[in-house]
């Protein structure tokens, strides 16, 4: 074989070799777990009944994330258990302020991890605390002059398994030597409703508003903890939240399923 021969031959290899590092397989590359409150916690929003809200923090307690790569495709709705090719543990636990950053800012970046390239179409995590609230949200409500800064605990515990990323693009595409991200959303627009949306709408139907919390307020303020909701809010408003609860979560707009833990 000749120089321009054994030459040719080298370049074609090299060529083969950048292509294939930049392929589905073979190698590592990263996976990025990141949790996201969307706007309404970044931005403040009109709950459905004429509140005001802004956040100073909404801490959430993450544990247990996993990603899947499924084939076929999972559905909460549908299928009773992940078909997984193969899984990578994202987090054991981190407590996530979902309210950090302006309205510029991207989704929380809360874990990365050294994995196998593939498309990661499935993510489940739990929301639970052993010995703290799992939710906190802190804020600004204010409603026709009347000012109320609010420390509003609550304790689900909950496991969302959820399908693929529904969003502008897709998520988890990981390719060798690349970064990837998949996401845990959080609508939280679920517990306080939208004003800009309808009265009737099904999420506002859904939603318990402001005006519970803002009766269990004291002094100008509202402070409540678990226990306060379990003994102060009505039956309809207890199974009402409970419902809001098992809605929360998300991978973007990518339905989960709540299963009690």
């Amino acid at each position: 074989m000749s120089k321009i021969d054994n030459l040719k031959v080298g370049l074609i290899t090299l060529l083969i070799g950048s292509a294939c590092s930049g392929s589905l397989s073979g190698g590592v590359g990263t996976l990025e777990l990141r949790a996201n409150g969307e706007d309404f916690v970044r931005e403040g929003f009109t709950s459905k009944d004429g509140w005001y809200i802004t956040f100073d923090h909404v801490y959430a307690e993450v544990k247990d994330a996993i990603a899947y790569q499924t084939d076929p495709p999972f559905n909460p709705d549908t299928d009773v258990e992940i078909s997984s090719q193969a899984d990578v543990q994202l987090l054991d636990s981190a407590r996530i302020d979902m309210a950090e950053g302006d309205d510029t800012a991207e989704p929380i970046l809360v874990e990365q991890v050294q994995t196998a390239p593939g498309r990661y179409n499935a993510l489940s995590w739990k929301l639970t605390a052993e010995d703290s609230p799992s939710l906190v949200l802190i804020g600004t409500a204010t409603r026709d002059g009347e000012t109320l800064p609010f420390e509003i605990a609550m304790n689900p515990s909950l496991q969302f398994v959820c399908g693929d990323f529904v969003g502008e693009a897709r998520k988890g595409l990981l390719k060798a030597g690349e970064v990837a991200d998949v996401e845990a959303t959080f609508h939280f627009d679920h517990l306080f409703g939208d004003v800009d949306l309808a009265a009737d709408d099904v999420l506002n139907r859904g939603a318990l508003g402001f005006d519970p919390f803002a009766a269990l307020a004291q002094e100008g303020s509202v402070t409540v903890t678990p226990d306060r909701l379990e003994n102060q809010l009505t039956d309809v408003e207890k199974n009402q939240l409970a419902y809001i609860y098992e809605s929360l979560g998300h991978v973007g707009e990518g339905h989960c399923r709540a299963e009690d833990i």
